[in-house]
Parts: structure tokens; sequence; C-alpha cells
């Protein structure tokens, strides 16, 4: 199946092959029939499915025949984070590039006022998240009552934010008469029993199982004491040519103490979580998605809605302590029909919490210690013999980079994807992954994106 046998119009069509897509990922090919005819959906999809394009691409579909364009929001997109908003309505002006149709993104820790101004000046789509939009409905300054679809993207993550009062006040004041979408990760009971409060009859797509590990991610745990994990991290990084890699800790201020250790060893680090501005968290996102910085540290909240092609490492400094949050961190690495690698690094009082994810997972994740970083309590592994013909540098194979850091500014040979990192890719069957980054003209008005 190609994306001209979906029924899209020549407008959206264009503003795909200029990304360089023709084919849509599974949750393409089964979501944008179902929106186009006007059912409510819920569909279950991990990050890094494309999903984002899933429903993007079909309510660009149905707005643009629209012939009278009010200038309340036709169609609201709620995300959980800043991030994902920004990404999603990126996607809405990519795709959107040649339809006379105008987006806005609005989320809190930024001035209201333009996002006010915006607004008044009339918007189609409007993505939000649930926070700021309460803020706006409580100054009166959006009005929803014109809403033909709604989306509620990632209602798991939603949930385990704490949004579902919110997502419900915002219920409230919508039209009864709409296209609902839900999107989530995970079929959770919570998130069925929030799906039969506003979605009527809806179909159901799921196309990656619940707490399924990708296949294409390798998956490997290294034991160590808690107090050497930072000098292991540093050790790998300095023996290893990585140049792009997510690091995820349990805290925040963890986070920030990592950071400062890397930045003190060479290895340039910028860390991403919910007390930093936003200023400082696109910044920080946008350097590691160019390639200036070599590690982004971040906890599991801040990092949803990260959505980077080719992204080759994922490293657990700290497991989390719900088993699902370790499918998704994983996930983000090994899409697009590319290898990727997931480290864990595994300390004594973790032991349980790994136990609970191969159980969750369903397997036994390969197990290793490091010379000069061997855990006191020393379990019954050791560093694997050294394999050859794969083209993936193995652990038990360090390749030193001349004593320098691999955060020293150094570009590994090869080209290996660093400093392209961020840009969407013709490859693995040429799927759109969320929000792409824009190609031609913004269909947004002037001053219309504020973040």
């Amino acid at each position: 199946m190609k994306f001209t046998d979906l029924g899209l119009s020549a407008g959206i069509l264009r503003a795909i092959a200029a990304q360089g897509y023709d084919t849509p990922t599974p949750i393409q090919q089964q979501a944008i029939p179902v929106v186009l005819t006007g059912r409510d959906l819920m569909a279950c999809a991990q990050t890094g499915t494309g999903k984002t394009a899933g429903f993007t691409l079909p309510i660009l579909q149905l707005l643009q025949g629209k012939r009278a364009r009010p200038k309340q929001p036709r169609a609201l997109v709620l995300t959980p984070t800043r991030e994902l908003a920004m990404q999603v309505e990126e996607s809405v002006r990519t795709y959107g590039a040649h339809l006379p149709l105008t987006s806005l993104c609005v989320f809190g820790g930024v001035g209201i006022n333009p996002q006010v101004q915006g607004l008044a000046r009339g918007v189609d789509i409007l993505v939000a998240t649930p926070g700021r939009l309460l803020d706006h409905m409580q100054q009166k300054t959006v009005d929803l009552s014109q809403v033909e679809i709604l989306v509620l993207d990632e209602a798991d993550r939603m949930l385990d934010m704490g949004f579902i009062r919110d997502i419900r006040k915002i219920l409230a004041v919508m039209p009864k008469q709409k296209q609902s979408l839900l999107f989530s990760a995970t079929f959770s009971d919570d998130i069925r029993e929030l799906a039969q409060t506003f979605l009527n009859d809806p179909a159901s797509v799921e196309v990656a199982r619940r707490n399924t590990a990708a296949e294409s991610v390798a998956q490997r745990v290294i034991h160590v004491d808690r107090e050497q994990k930072s000098a292991l991290l540093i050790h790998l990084f300095q023996t290893h040519a990585w140049h792009q890699v997510l690091v995820f800790t349990r805290t925040k201020h963890g986070a920030d103490a990592l950071v400062r250790k890397l930045e003190k060893a060479g290895i340039r680090s910028a860390a991403l979580h919910g007390n930093k501005s936003q200023n400082a968290r696109v910044r920080a996102l946008n350097e590691f998605k160019d390639g200036k910085l070599v590690a982004l540290v971040a906890t599991d909240i801040a990092a949803r809605g990260i959505d980077i092609d080719a992204l080759p490492h994922v490293i657990n400094f700290e497991l989390p302590n719900i088993s699902e949050d370790y499918v998704h961190r994983i996930g983000r690495t090994g899409r697009a029909g590319m290898e990727g690698e997931a480290l864990s690094l595994v300390c004594a009082d973790e032991r349980a919490y790994l136990r609970d994810i191969e159980k969750l997972i369903k397997r036994d994740l390969e197990k290793l210690t490091l010379p000069g970083f061997e855990p006191s309590a020393v379990p019954s592994v050791s560093v694997p013999a050294p394999r050859g013909g794969g083209q993936r540098q193995k652990l038990s194979q360090p390749k030193p980079q001349g004593g320098q850091p691999a955060g020293n500014g150094q570009k590994p040979a090869g080209g290996q994807p660093g400093q392209n990192a961020g840009r969407r890719r013709r490859g693995g069957g040429g799927k759109p992954q969320g929000a792409a980054a824009p190609g031609g003209a913004p269909a947004h008005r002037s001053g219309q994106r504020h973040h």
C-alpha cells in the first residue's frame, strides 16, 4: 500500500512526497481510512510507529474541504507534554504546507499573551497541553464550541501525569456531536474507562502489543555498584565512538548531577526535565538532534515526545520502578528499520526492578560485568567473548579514540548518524514518524507559533 492509495488530496500527497515518504506505517494504514470515514477511533500504538501522521493526515484531509472557516478551532489535539505538543503541531504544518489551514500550539511555561493573540486571529487546528488550555478556557480566550474532531494523544501518559480531571473539564465544554480519537501506548483498564466516557462505538486498532520491546534493539545489562555508575558511564563514552546517547535517570536531581559529572569529563551534555525552562528544554533537544550534544540526560516524563530518527543508543543509568517505562525508554532507538542499542546499568538494589522488566517483556536480558567495575556482590556473569561480523561496537570490544573522550567534539568516521539525526530519512519503508521537520512553507500564519 502507498499513500496514494489512501484517498488523500494532491496537496497532502505533495507534502508527504517532499519529505521523502511513499509507504505508510501499519498504524497509518489502519487508522487513516477509519478517521476519513468520520468514525471514532481507539488506537494502541507505541511512540515511533508514525502514529502522529496517522491522525494529522486524515484531519487535514477532512478539514480542507470545508468552505466556511470559523475563527474557533475545528480540531483539538491534547498532548501530555510541551515537547509532544510542538512536534504534533510541526507535523500539522509540515503535511498541511499546501493547504489553507492554520494551526497553533499552546502550552504552559511561556507567556500567554502571544497565544491569546493567535487564538483571536482564528485557528483551524489547535494543539494544546491540558493545563494551559484550561487557563485559556478560564480567561475565555478560547471557544471550543466548534470543535469537530478531538484527539487525545498518549492518553496513558496523560493519566499517569494526573490530567484526568483537566481532561474531563475540557470534554464538558465541547460539542457532544464530534469525532473523537484516542491514541495510547497501552489499553489499561483506566484507559478503557476513559474511552467509554467520550468515544461513540469506536473502531479499535492495535499495531504493537502492549509492552512489546522492539526486536531491532539489542538489550544488555551491566551489573555495577551504584557509586561506580558515573565512572562506568564516563568510561563507556571514552572507549566507544558514541555520538548521540539518550540517558535516563529516575529523578530531576539525578539528571542534573549526572550532567555535571559528564561535562567535567569533557562529554557535552544537557539535562531535560520539568524544572528546566521551556527555552532551555527546546534548546537542549535541538542541540541534541543537531549533534552538538553527545548526551541528553532525561527523566521519563520529560523525554516523552522525543522523536529522533536513527537514535543509536539509549542508556538506563537507573532502571525505572515502573516496568512499562522501560519499554517506552528503549523504544526510542531501533526505529525505522535501523538497529539500536539499549544498555542498563544495574546495581544490587535494582535487581528486583530488572526481574520485573524481564517478566514483563518475557525474555532474559544479556548480563555482563566490565573489568575494573565489578560489583561488590558479583552476580554470576562476566564479559562475553568478543563477537565478530557485527558492525555495532560491542562493549567487550571497546575502541579507544586516541585517548580522547567521545564527547570532545570528534565525530566517528564512517558517516554514522549524528549531525543529521534530527532530519527525516528515507529508509525503513519511508515512514513518517510523528512530526517531520518542515520541508516547505509553513501552513500556519506568521507569528502564530510561540515557543
